[in-house]
């Protein structure tokens, strides 16, 4: 398993795994899992497979999620939130990690 550490906000971890895509990838989890909205959280896992042809839901789904997003960000920016609170997101999006692999692995 590779992985790809993307520093930067959500949005730019959306523009990675755009960029996958557009190489090959697919999309194993969906972008906007969970229920924390792209303008209260700075973080986000994707899991992704790799290939070597464009998948086109793969690409419609993270270009509506970077849409989402940036509409999000735009109406309500991320606050600048204690690291507490950061380490909860943290906490949260390894969850929503560990259970989405979980379910891939069985």
């Amino acid at each position: 398993m590779d992985i790809t550490f993307v520093a930067g906000q959500y949005i730019d971890v959306l523009k990675s795994a755009r960029d996958m895509v557009h190489k090959g990838s697919r999309l194993i989890t969906h972008p906007l899992m969970g229920s924390i909205k792209p303008n209260e959280t700075p973080f986000r896992s994707i899991i992704m497979s790799e290939g070597t042809t464009l998948d086109i839901e793969s690409l419609n789904i993270i270009e509506s999620s970077i849409a989402a997003t940036e509409k999000f960000q735009r109406d309500n920016k991320v606050p600048c939130w204690n690291e507490n609170v950061l380490g909860d997101f943290r906490f949260v999006d390894l969850k929503l990690f560990e259970s989405a692999l979980e379910s891939i692995v069985k």
